[in-house]
């Protein structure tokens, strides 16, 4: 028999609830839990665990990817980006350099900040 786990459950639940622009604004900050977890296991020289974080956020990038409205003209900037910071990830995986987590965690920092204020401002406006 399954335990119940509270925790789980609520998580769950909110994923299941979310919004589309909910959920992406969960996938940027997925994204940027696992890149400092990427980041403190090649400290520590734990690379299995680095590796775990790495694909993890790889994932995120390819769920991004294929989420996108291709129906607007920004999809395919975003497309390019997404796909950089992807093909990144996977350099840093192989290198085990920190300094390109750094700067895929800049980018996904300035994508989350934006994305809220234009959570904020669709909900002021509609």
């Amino acid at each position: 028999m399954g335990s119940y786990n509270p925790a789980q459950a609520y998580k769950n639940n909110s994923v299941t609830t979310a919004s589309p622009g909910e959920l992406t604004l969960m996938l940027y900050n997925g994204a940027l839990k696992f890149l400092k977890q990427a980041k403190n296991a090649l400290v520590e020289k734990q690379w299995e665990k680095s590796h775990e974080y790495n694909v993890r956020v790889q994932d995120i990038f390819q769920e991004l990817i294929v989420t996108l409205d291709r129906s607007y003209p920004i999809a395919e900037q975003m497309f390019q980006l997404y796909d950089y910071l992807y093909r990144r990830m996977i350099e840093a995986n192989i290198k085990k350099e920190i300094a390109i987590l750094d700067e895929v965690e800049e980018f996904v920092i300035q994508f989350r900040d934006t994305w809220k204020q234009a959570m904020v401002l669709a909900k002021t406006q509609g």
